[in-house]
């Protein structure tokens, strides 16, 4: 009988632990942090300055299914321009800030993944040998043990859950970044390589005036020697060739510093990166602009800061979670013997289980000051985010306006130049035939080349507009026709 009486007394005491482990895992549902809810923001119900239906209707362009998850698919490639298609494609994988938040991404998914494993129990394996000995006795001992152990702090209240939620919410905030600082990448090289062909453009401009104001000069001079003309004609058609060719110079230096900005963009040094001078493409494409609903699904800083407020909410929770006890359970089970022959036989086995239980009863409020600087953390997320979204609606609203502003631009700027060309060639001829004087020539010409300029920014106007206006979107559609 004796022999089954400690068997019998640790029955309960086992039921007990086995209740507790029960316990715990029933409670395993609780929660303390508050439940997400997404922030309200204003909604209007069409941009203000978009265009008419019939205009939209035109265009032939519709807005793809929104989802900041979506790919945006390669929108360089409707300003119909081959080099460029081929350098935008490379910022992927060549843009070092893309790579910055690459390993940035990388890191937030390497986050989750550590906080879910705190979920699990930690197994571990020791194992030791030690031999003893002292004084003036020869004799010495060895002892010998191996064991498996493993912990686990259930997740009674929710803290673990409220970590893993936190650590995905930031991952999607940095899948987002990710996506942003691609677009971003991507904007700003076409607009680069847009304003270096708009100074390939001018420097041409620039070549052909320089070459007419030199036939200006040479009459001027023939017209000074023959005693026709008086030294001031001679000096501003001097003066006016010399303007010219340091307009040219200007243009020069412009374009190395665009060329040397892309080289940066796509990850070489400027010293290996060059571009040839090339016809401009002066494509501009029919942006659609959705709705404002699409834009909050769409942009990728919008999606980034909301995912900061679910993560900043989830941290309210493991603040929280201090209010209430934390259980941790530990069991191991392993052999220990003085011989190594012997270690493994059943009669040395040795085995623990163990619960324990750990509550703070005074913190002065500490628990309660992290709370509340939880819950302000994510007041502020939130008020981030409303500004996000405000801003990027503001983005659109003046992205929009610019593009219709900067088309009816372009018409006017068209005539501008075409008739300042015609009073230059009549001057020009009216000079030739002694009826006005140079000063009249060097009016007309200044006109008319400023004119031509005016043009041609206002042609890159429109298409750096069109692209801001891509990115104000968050970048990317479809066409009907399936592109």
């Amino acid at each position: 009988m004796s022999k089954h009486a400690p068997n019998s007394r640790r029955t309960p005491r086992y039921q007990s632990i086995a209740l507790a482990v029960l316990t715990a895992l029933a409670a395993g549902g609780c929660a303390v942090g508050p439940a997400y809810k997404l922030p309200e923001t204003p909604s209007p119900a069409a941009f203000k300055e978009t265009a008419s239906d019939a205009e939209k209707a035109a265009a032939g362009w519709t807005a793809a299914a929104p989802a900041d998850t979506l790919e945006r698919g390669p929108w360089w490639q409707l300003f119909g321009d081959p080099l460029l298609n081929q350098l935008a494609e490379s910022i992927e994988v060549s843009n070092q800030n893309v790579a910055v938040a690459a390993a940035n991404y990388a890191q937030a998914r390497a986050l989750v993944g550590e906080q879910r494993a705190a979920l699990f129990p930690a197994v571990d394996l020791n194992g030791s040998a030690t031999r003893s000995g002292g004084g003036g006795d020869t004799r010495t001992a060895s002892q010998y043990r191996a064991n498996i152990g493993a912990s686990w702090e259930p997740d009674i209240w929710g803290k673990l859950r409220a970590g893993t939620n936190s650590a995905k919410a930031s991952l999607q905030a940095s899948a987002a970044d990710l996506a942003a600082a691609r677009l971003s990448a991507q904007g700003e090289l076409a607009t680069n390589y847009f304003q270096l062909r708009q100074a390939d453009a001018e420097k041409a401009l620039l070549d052909a005036t320089t070459e007419g104001y030199e036939r200006v000069l040479q009459i001027t001079q023939n017209r000074f020697d023959a005693g026709v003309t008086t030294k001031s004609d001679l000096l501003q058609a001097q003066t006016q060739l010399a303007n010219a060719r340091i307009d040219q110079v200007t243009l020069v230096r412009q374009r190395a510093t665009l060329e040397h900005a892309i080289a940066v963009l796509l990850g070489k040094a400027a010293s290996d990166f060059a571009l040839a001078p090339a016809p401009w493409n002066m494509t501009v494409p029919d942006v659609p602009a959705g709705v404002p609903s699409t834009l909050l699904q769409r942009r990728p800083d919008i999606a980034a800061a909301e995912r900061s407020v679910a993560a900043a909410n989830e941290q309210i929770g493991i603040a929280r979670a201090a209010y209430f006890p934390s259980l941790n359970l530990t069991g191991s089970y392993g052999f220990g013997a003085n011989a190594a022959s012997g270690l493994f036989n059943a009669s040395n086995s040795l085995w623990s289980l163990g619960l324990s239980a750990a509550q703070t009863l005074f913190d002065a409020g500490a628990t309660k000051a992290r709370v509340a600087g939880a819950e302000a953390s994510r007041d502020a997320a939130i008020a981030r985010y409303r500004q996000t979204v405000l801003s990027a609606f503001a983005d659109v609203e003046n992205q929009l306006s610019a593009t219709r502003a900067l088309a009816a631009q372009q018409d006017l700027r068209r005539i501008a130049s075409e008739a300042a060309d015609q009073v230059e060639a009549q001057m020009l001829n009216r000079y030739r035939a002694g009826q006005v004087g140079y000063t009249d020539v060097v009016t007309a010409q200044t006109t008319a080349l400023t004119a031509r300029r005016a043009l041609v920014q206002a042609q890159v106007d429109r298409q750096t507009t069109a692209i801001a206006l891509i990115q104000s979107l968050g970048g990317g559609w479809h066409a009907a026709s399936g592109e």
